[in-house]
Protein backbone atom coordinates (compact mmCIF):
# COMPACT_ATOMS: atom_id res chain seq x y z
CA UNK A 1 0.00 0.00 0.00
CA UNK A 2 1.24 3.50 -0.53
CA UNK A 3 1.29 5.72 2.33
CA UNK A 4 -1.73 7.73 1.85
CA UNK A 5 -3.34 4.47 1.35
CA UNK A 6 -1.96 3.19 4.46
CA UNK A 7 -3.39 6.19 6.36
CA UNK A 8 -6.67 5.80 5.03
CA UNK A 9 -6.88 1.94 5.94
CA UNK A 10 -5.47 2.83 9.50
CA UNK A 11 -8.67 5.13 10.20
CA UNK A 12 -10.92 2.50 8.59
CA UNK A 13 -9.92 -0.23 10.88
CA UNK A 14 -9.50 2.19 13.99
CA UNK A 15 -13.11 3.01 13.68
CA UNK A 16 -14.43 -0.57 12.77
CA UNK A 17 -12.81 -1.56 15.76
CA UNK A 18 -14.03 1.27 18.11
CA UNK A 19 -18.05 0.77 16.85
CA UNK A 20 -17.61 -2.94 17.42
CA UNK A 21 -16.84 -2.67 21.29
CA UNK A 22 -13.12 -3.83 20.62
CA UNK A 23 -11.34 -0.83 21.86
CA UNK A 24 -12.34 2.31 24.43
CA UNK A 25 -11.72 5.55 25.14
CA UNK A 26 -8.21 6.46 23.76
CA UNK A 27 -7.15 2.64 24.57
CA UNK A 28 -4.86 1.09 21.98
CA UNK A 29 -2.87 1.68 18.27
CA UNK A 30 -2.28 0.38 15.12
CA UNK A 31 0.89 0.98 12.63
CA UNK A 32 1.38 0.09 8.87
CA UNK A 33 4.70 -0.49 7.83
CA UNK A 34 5.86 1.33 4.68
CA UNK A 35 7.76 -0.20 1.73
CA UNK A 36 10.75 2.35 2.42
CA UNK A 37 11.09 0.71 5.95
CA UNK A 38 9.63 3.46 8.13
CA UNK A 39 6.06 2.80 9.20
CA UNK A 40 3.05 5.24 10.50
CA UNK A 41 1.72 4.84 13.73
CA UNK A 42 -1.33 6.69 15.83
CA UNK A 43 -1.01 9.43 17.76
CA UNK A 44 -0.46 8.47 21.67
CA UNK A 45 -3.61 8.69 23.29
CA UNK A 46 -5.90 9.28 20.13
CA UNK A 47 -9.18 7.71 20.49
CA UNK A 48 -8.60 4.72 17.55
CA UNK A 49 -13.02 5.61 16.40
CA UNK A 50 -11.74 9.06 15.44
CA UNK A 51 -8.96 8.93 13.47
CA UNK A 52 -7.58 11.57 10.81
CA UNK A 53 -5.19 10.65 8.20
CA UNK A 54 -3.41 13.58 8.59
CA UNK A 55 -2.26 13.35 12.20
CA UNK A 56 -1.09 9.72 12.04
CA UNK A 57 2.83 9.68 13.01
CA UNK A 58 5.11 9.07 10.27
CA UNK A 59 8.37 7.45 11.65
CA UNK A 60 11.47 6.51 9.21
CA UNK A 61 13.61 3.42 9.65
CA UNK A 62 15.95 4.67 12.27
CA UNK A 63 12.68 5.05 14.51
CA UNK A 64 12.93 8.61 14.54
CA UNK A 65 9.09 10.85 13.54
CA UNK A 66 9.08 12.92 10.67
CA UNK A 67 5.84 14.33 11.04
CA UNK A 68 2.18 14.26 12.29
CA UNK A 69 1.42 14.52 16.18
CA UNK A 70 3.35 12.86 18.84
CA UNK A 71 3.48 8.84 18.02
CA UNK A 72 1.98 6.57 20.31
CA UNK A 73 4.10 5.23 23.48
CA UNK A 74 4.37 1.85 22.29
CA UNK A 75 6.24 2.78 19.26
CA UNK A 76 9.29 0.60 20.44
CA UNK A 77 7.18 -2.60 20.65
CA UNK A 78 6.10 -1.93 17.25
CA UNK A 79 9.33 -1.58 16.14
CA UNK A 80 10.91 -4.76 17.67
CA UNK A 81 8.10 -6.48 16.36
CA UNK A 82 8.63 -5.38 12.38
CA UNK A 83 12.46 -6.21 13.22
CA UNK A 84 11.67 -9.94 14.56
CA UNK A 85 9.26 -10.45 11.84
CA UNK A 86 9.78 -9.48 8.32
CA UNK A 87 6.34 -10.30 6.75
CA UNK A 88 4.70 -8.51 9.67
CA UNK A 89 2.72 -5.11 7.77
CA UNK A 90 0.27 -4.25 9.85
CA UNK A 91 0.48 -4.22 14.40
CA UNK A 92 -2.50 -4.01 15.89
CA UNK A 93 -2.57 -3.19 20.08
CA UNK A 94 -5.81 -3.04 22.30
CA UNK A 95 -7.17 -3.32 25.64
CA UNK A 96 -9.85 -5.62 24.61
CA UNK A 97 -12.19 -6.56 27.30
CA UNK A 98 -12.40 -10.05 27.46
CA UNK A 99 -8.45 -11.08 27.15
CA UNK A 100 -7.50 -8.05 29.97
CA UNK A 101 -10.41 -9.79 32.05
CA UNK A 102 -8.77 -13.25 31.71
CA UNK A 103 -5.50 -12.50 32.22
CA UNK A 104 -6.93 -11.08 35.66
CA UNK A 105 -8.46 -13.97 36.52
CA UNK A 106 -5.99 -16.02 34.94
CA UNK A 107 -5.06 -17.29 31.75
CA UNK A 108 -4.82 -20.86 30.10
CA UNK A 109 -1.17 -21.65 30.43
CA UNK A 110 1.40 -19.31 30.04
CA UNK A 111 2.18 -20.49 26.39
CA UNK A 112 -1.33 -20.52 25.22
CA UNK A 113 -3.73 -18.04 26.61
CA UNK A 114 -6.41 -19.65 25.66
CA UNK A 115 -6.80 -23.57 24.85
CA UNK A 116 -7.63 -24.41 20.96
CA UNK A 117 -11.65 -24.29 21.11
CA UNK A 118 -12.60 -23.77 17.67
CA UNK A 119 -10.79 -24.79 14.22
CA UNK A 120 -10.55 -21.17 13.03
CA UNK A 121 -8.69 -20.32 16.02
CA UNK A 122 -6.06 -22.95 15.31
CA UNK A 123 -6.01 -21.69 11.64
CA UNK A 124 -6.31 -17.57 11.58
CA UNK A 125 -4.58 -17.25 15.44
CA UNK A 126 -2.35 -20.19 16.99
CA UNK A 127 -0.50 -20.11 20.05
CA UNK A 128 -0.63 -17.19 21.86
CA UNK A 129 1.93 -16.60 25.31
CA UNK A 130 1.52 -14.37 27.63
CA UNK A 131 3.86 -11.05 28.40
CA UNK A 132 4.67 -10.37 32.22
CA UNK A 133 3.33 -7.19 33.19
CA UNK A 134 5.37 -3.92 32.33
CA UNK A 135 4.64 -0.59 32.62
CA UNK A 136 3.05 0.73 28.79
CA UNK A 137 5.46 1.56 26.65
CA UNK A 138 8.51 -0.39 28.23
CA UNK A 139 11.57 -1.39 26.41
CA UNK A 140 11.46 -4.36 28.52
CA UNK A 141 8.44 -5.85 27.44
CA UNK A 142 8.93 -5.24 23.81
CA UNK A 143 12.45 -6.94 24.13
CA UNK A 144 10.17 -9.65 25.69
CA UNK A 145 7.48 -9.84 22.53
CA UNK A 146 10.62 -9.44 20.50
CA UNK A 147 12.34 -13.05 22.35
CA UNK A 148 8.64 -15.03 21.73
CA UNK A 149 8.42 -14.31 18.45
CA UNK A 150 12.58 -15.28 17.55
CA UNK A 151 11.34 -18.61 20.04
CA UNK A 152 8.14 -19.37 18.02
CA UNK A 153 10.32 -18.84 14.64
CA UNK A 154 12.84 -21.40 15.92
CA UNK A 155 10.80 -24.32 16.81
CA UNK A 156 9.01 -23.62 13.13
CA UNK A 157 5.21 -22.96 15.09
CA UNK A 158 5.26 -19.02 14.35
CA UNK A 159 2.79 -16.78 16.85
CA UNK A 160 0.67 -14.00 15.34
CA UNK A 161 -0.26 -12.19 18.74
CA UNK A 162 1.00 -12.17 22.40
CA UNK A 163 -0.99 -11.09 25.48
CA UNK A 164 0.59 -8.33 27.51
CA UNK A 165 -0.37 -9.46 31.18
CA UNK A 166 -3.54 -7.13 32.26
CA UNK A 167 -2.37 -4.64 29.11
CA UNK A 168 -4.28 -5.98 26.79
CA UNK A 169 -3.24 -7.96 22.96
CA UNK A 170 -0.97 -7.40 20.09
CA UNK A 171 -1.57 -8.74 17.25
CA UNK A 172 0.61 -8.53 13.63
CA UNK A 173 -0.49 -9.93 9.97
CA UNK A 174 0.72 -8.83 5.98
CA UNK A 175 -2.02 -6.31 6.27
CA UNK A 176 -4.74 -4.29 8.56
CA UNK A 177 -7.41 -5.81 7.46
CA UNK A 178 -5.87 -9.21 8.43
CA UNK A 179 -4.54 -8.03 11.66
CA UNK A 180 -8.07 -6.99 12.70
CA UNK A 181 -9.09 -10.45 11.73
CA UNK A 182 -6.96 -11.84 14.27
CA UNK A 183 -7.94 -9.74 16.80
CA UNK A 184 -11.33 -10.37 16.69
CA UNK A 185 -10.71 -14.17 16.14
CA UNK A 186 -8.45 -14.35 19.65
CA UNK A 187 -11.17 -11.82 21.86
CA UNK A 188 -14.14 -14.12 20.74
CA UNK A 189 -12.18 -17.09 21.65
CA UNK A 190 -11.25 -15.64 24.89
CA UNK A 191 -15.33 -14.49 25.47
CA UNK A 192 -16.36 -17.85 24.55
CA UNK A 193 -13.66 -19.87 27.11
CA UNK A 194 -14.89 -17.02 30.09
CA UNK A 195 -18.46 -18.09 29.15
CA UNK A 196 -17.69 -21.51 29.69
CA UNK A 197 -16.25 -21.00 33.08
CA UNK A 198 -13.16 -21.78 31.32
CA UNK A 199 -14.03 -25.10 31.39
CA UNK A 200 -14.82 -25.80 27.40
CA UNK A 201 -13.15 -28.98 26.26
CA UNK A 202 -10.28 -27.95 23.63
CA UNK A 203 -9.88 -29.53 20.34
CA UNK A 204 -8.42 -32.84 20.39
CA UNK A 205 -5.04 -33.62 18.76
CA UNK A 206 -7.06 -35.55 16.38
CA UNK A 207 -9.13 -32.74 15.07
CA UNK A 208 -5.99 -30.43 15.17
CA UNK A 209 -4.26 -32.68 13.45
CA UNK A 210 -6.72 -33.02 10.56
CA UNK A 211 -6.69 -29.20 10.54
CA UNK A 212 -2.39 -29.05 10.16
CA UNK A 213 -2.78 -31.72 7.05
CA UNK A 214 -6.13 -30.04 5.47
CA UNK A 215 -5.03 -26.44 6.04
CA UNK A 216 -1.69 -26.09 7.14
CA UNK A 217 -2.33 -24.79 10.19
CA UNK A 218 0.67 -24.48 12.72
CA UNK A 219 -0.53 -24.92 16.12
Amino acid sequence: MTEDSSRLEICRVGAALYARGYVHASAGNISVRLPDGGFLITPTDACLGDLKPEALALVGADGIQISGQKASKTLQLHRRIYSAEPSAGCVIHTHATHLVSLSIQGVWREADIVPPLTPYFVMKVGHVPQIPYGVPGATEVASQVATAITTAQSAACPIRAVMLERLGPVVWHASPAQASAVLEELEETAKLWLQSGRNATPLSEAAIQALRDTFGATW
